[in-house]
């Protein structure tokens, strides 16, 4: 692919790992970032080499669970043009590889600008390393930096052959921030790009409920640290909040995986007046994802215990989205404020009191908030922003700088 300037500026492989969760919003994050490198001038290409049994795609014993994982790669990405740009490799069986075949993979390696671990959630191989480009890209912080903590000797071993580190705690390093700082690691902060016109504003959604979508109990993934435990099951958060219904008036949904919540938490919810949905009606597919953000009224959520208590600075790519598409987003406060503006559009709150304030805030101008949600989305969220910074901390690009910044 050439650019505008009529000059190719190579490849970019991202790893990734859609097959072990096969769902819309890991689908989306997972698009925004191929098609803004494309948008920006690179043949960009999906691969996954990690090596994990693609169980969600076996339902009877005999199910080929790797043709069924390929199947649902090629039809996702050819409807996204990127039909002809894609390889799984099934480490976890014969080795087979399905899309592009593995010499062609192995020169993509051999030849790509950037190779981009997303979510870190590929073990790296040593044709992944060897040209000293792999980038190692973090979505969710904390347990790595923990273990480095901790001297996790197979931590260090997994993060040794990345030649660059990136992540979405954009507070870390910061003195408000209790995430350890790991000097031999130098992680740099970054956020989910998104492409905004996959996302235009639609109807006002007056009428429509605050949503978002997730998991209710996730009781894995605990960390101690300093003598504490940290959470990663949102569940915990959401409960210190049970009375905000009542408290504003405003109609909320809990559209959540039917395998994180049982009978008695939905009671309990209900009884509270939160309306739950199963979110497996509509998060198989992209278009049925999308349309539920889009005709929300706004999102409201809570993060997870760990970037709470530890001010980690993430922000859900899910939250980007909501923004792009004009919606209003009321969010539990990681100490994302330091990067982020808040106030019009994105309102942070620590405890219930702040939650109903920011709630009443949005209602009182609600066509307002929606305008500075979609401004917000434009001037930090954009692929050109997002990417376009991250490229020029890898020396290959120049930044595209915000408004505020050009404005210094």
């Amino acid at each position: 692919m050439t650019t505008a300037h009529g000059h190719s500026r190579g490849s970019i492989v991202l790893l990734g790992m859609l097959t072990k969760m096969p769902v819309a919003g890991v689908a989306w994050q997972v698009l925004h970032y191929l098609e803004g490198f494309r948008r920006l001038g690179f043949d960009a290409w999906y691969v996954e080499d990690h090596g994990r049994t693609p169980s969600m795609f076996v339902s009877v014993e005999g199910d080929d669970g790797c043709a069924g994982a390929a199947s649902f790669l090629a039809s996702l990405l050819e409807r996204f043009g990127f039909g002809d740009r894609w390889a799984f490799h099934a480490l976890h069986a014969d080795g087979s590889w399905y899309g592009i075949s593995e010499v062609r993979a192995r020169r993509l390696y051999r030849d790509a600008a950037l190779i981009i671990n997303l979510h870190g959630g590929t073990l790296p191989l040593p044709e992944h390393a060897a040209t000293g480009r792999l980038v190692f890209l973090e979505t969710d912080p904390v347990q790595i930096q923990i273990e480095i903590h901790n001297g996790v000797q197979a931590a260090f071993d997994f993060l040794k052959p990345h030649s660059s580190f990136f992540t979405f705690a954009e507070n870390y390093g910061w003195p408000d921030c209790r995430l350890p700082v790991i000097e031999s690691f130098g992680f740099r902060p970054t956020r989910q790009p998104v492409v905004l016109d996959y996302w235009p504003p639609g109807a006002n959604g007056i009428e429509a409920p605050f949503t978002t979508v997730g998991n209710w109990r996730q009781p894995w993934r605990k960390i101690r640290f300093c003598g504490e435990v940290y959470h990663w099951s949102k569940h915990y958060e959401f409960l210190k909040l049970l009375e905000l219904p009542s408290r504003t008036g405003q109609a909320f949904e809990l559209a959540l995986s039917g395998s994180s919540f049982e009978a008695e938490d939905r009671r309990l919810l209900e009884d509270k007046g939160w309306r739950v949905r199963d979110a497996l009606e509509f998060s198989s597919d992209p278009d049925g994802y999308r349309a539920y953000i889009t005709t929300s009224y706004g999102e409201f959520t809570v993060a997870k215990d760990q970037n709470v208590r530890l001010r980690t600075g993430w922000f859900s790519d899910r939250s980007a989205t909501y923004l792009a598409a004009g919606r209003p987003v009321i969010t539990q406060e990681t100490g994302f404020s330091r990067s982020l503006p808040v106030g019009e559009g994105l309102l942070e709150f620590a405890t219930l009191d702040e939650a109903v304030a920011a709630v009443e805030r949005v209602r009182s101008d609600y066509q307002r908030h929606r305008r500075a949600a979609r401004e917000l989305a434009e001037e930090y969220f954009s692929h050109e922003v997002v990417l376009g910074s991250l490229l020029r901390e890898l020396g290959l690009a120049r930044p595209v700088r915000t408004r505020r910044e050009a404005g210094r």
